[in-house]
């Protein structure tokens, strides 16, 4: 029962590094055109390219999408505190 909290945190925090990484998508292969592009390096290769618009709203996206799983998260350990009591 009390591992739970530290394996959401781990969760968390595992979460937030993959959507923050940005080199190591690029050097692996997450960036090939036309075929793969994650959002993190369209956004960087948007913003080199001077499209700033896109970039913008890919980085709204993105983190519209880190707070709907934090959010999330966060339900989910207060759900799990009020079966405990």
């Amino acid at each position: 029962m009390e591992a739970r909290i530290g394996v959401v945190v781990a969760i968390i925090a595992g979460f937030g590094s993959i959507i923050s990484e940005v080199g190591a998508v690029m050097l692996v292969g997450g960036n090939i055109e036309g075929r793969t592009r994650v959002m993190t390096t369209a956004i960087v290769l948007e913003t080199r390219k001077g499209n700033f618009d896109l970039a913008l709203a890919l980085g709204i996206v993105l983190l519209g999408i880190a707070f709907l799983v934090n959010l999330a998260m966060l339900r989910c350990k207060e759900k799990h505190e009020c079966v405990k009591r």
